[in-house]
């Protein structure tokens, strides 16, 4: 099997050579870093509904479409990726997704505790600390007809980027996804107190491969790859590539695998209302950890939404058998006003009805 191993690379050679790499059948660990930032989406996202375009835009901050699936990444020189990359007549690795998760994640949670960081996998694909904030993602899928598994880890991260290049029903809810995004992600800068040397997280995560993957011959790009690469390249980035999946609008944005944040909203006779929503666990039957919720309706008294909906719903399983009372009992009190609105309405923003058998 061959090693690329880059310090930093270019425009999109970070993730252009992993798919080449993929289809012209070559076995290969990539070690690599992109010299400057880029959004990296999931092969069946839509750019136009999930992503904040014209901040991008603004900031100069390039966007790829991969051909694997998961969310948005915001990719930088802070991270080292690792990217694994092996035909089907490769017997001594897995040739499924689910077990190239629990395999090869192995050689990046040995790499973090050579640095004194104690880290786990969770499904689907987490590697997350001790206390259970996620501090590496990985993905996988079939290019071509070779198998491809891709991961990070996380010297440094910009969270504050990271929160601004998703797509938010509300702006207001940004400084919401901020903060989620900073208490559920970790990095090593963060568990260790200070920066690793980023060659040596280089060396060690080679060497942990190696073990898995046995001798790894080095190689370079070559002039004729080169090319193919470029070809690539300029094939993903055409418009109808990078802009091609449509899906329904955005109601979802997943912090990590057992973490995310669910935005509602309907339109009542009394106004229109929206919630977000932070659920640990799957949407049916996670815990509603936090909700806010907000809109153009009219309640009396105003605090009410705060001290007597917002706060018993947090904690709760977000069931229908859970929820309805809850919001049953808010419109059941008489000391609250809020015309032109009923509890169906409001369990239509909390998006009630997907947790219906």
């Amino acid at each position: 099997m061959y090693l690329f191993k880059f310090d930093r690379l270019p425009g999109f050679l970070s993730m252009t050579l992993f798919h080449a790499l993929a289809r012209e059948g070559v076995d290969a660990l990539v070690i690599v870093s992109p010299e400057k930032p880029l959004i990296s989406m999931g092969y069946f996202q839509d750019a136009k509904q999930e992503l904040n375009l014209p901040y991008l835009k603004e900031n100069k901050i390039p966007l790829f479409r991969r051909e694997i699936g998961g969310g948005i990444c915001y990719l930088d020189e802070n991270q080292i990726f690792y990217q694994v990359i092996y035909g089907s007549e490769n017997k001594k690795l897995p040739q499924n997704i689910k077990d190239a998760y629990q395999v090869l994640s192995e050689p990046a949670i040995r790499a973090h505790q050579r640095f004194g960081i104690p880290v786990s996998f969770r499904e689907v694909n987490d590697l997350i600390t001790k206390d259970g904030r996620k501090i590496g993602g990985e993905g996988g899928a079939n290019i071509s007809n070779s198998l491809v598994f891709v991961g990070s880890m996380m010297m440094d991260f910009d969270y504050h980027t990271m929160s601004q290049v998703a797509k938010i029903p509300d702006e207001k809810w940004r400084d919401k996804v901020y903060k989620t995004i900073e208490e559920n992600v970790s990095t090593m800068k963060k568990e260790l107190g200070e920066m690793p040397d980023r060659y040596e997280v280089q060396s060690v995560l080679v060497d942990e491969f190696t073990k898995l993957l046995g001798p790894l011959e080095v190689v370079d790009i070559d002039r004729e790859f080169m090319s193919k690469i470029q070809q690539l390249e300029s094939e993903m980035l055409q418009p109808d590539f990078l802009f091609g999946k449509q899906k329904s609008p955005i109601d979802s944005f997943r912090i990590k695998s057992d973490m995310q944040m669910i935005f509602g909203t309907h339109k009542s006779k009394g106004g229109l209302i929206r919630t977000v929503q932070e659920v640990a666990g799957p949407k049916v039957g996670g815990t509603l950890e936090d909700i806010g919720i907000s809109g153009d309706f009219t309640l009396v008294p105003k605090e009410s939404i705060s001290s007597k909906l917002e706060k018993p719903l947090q904690g709760k399983i977000r069931t229908v058998k859970d929820l309805e009372p809850i919001v049953e009992e808010f419109f059941d009190d008489n000391t609250i006003e809020m015309p032109g609105v009923t509890p169906e309405d409001m369990l239509s923003a909390i998006d009630i009805t997907e947790l219906k058998e």
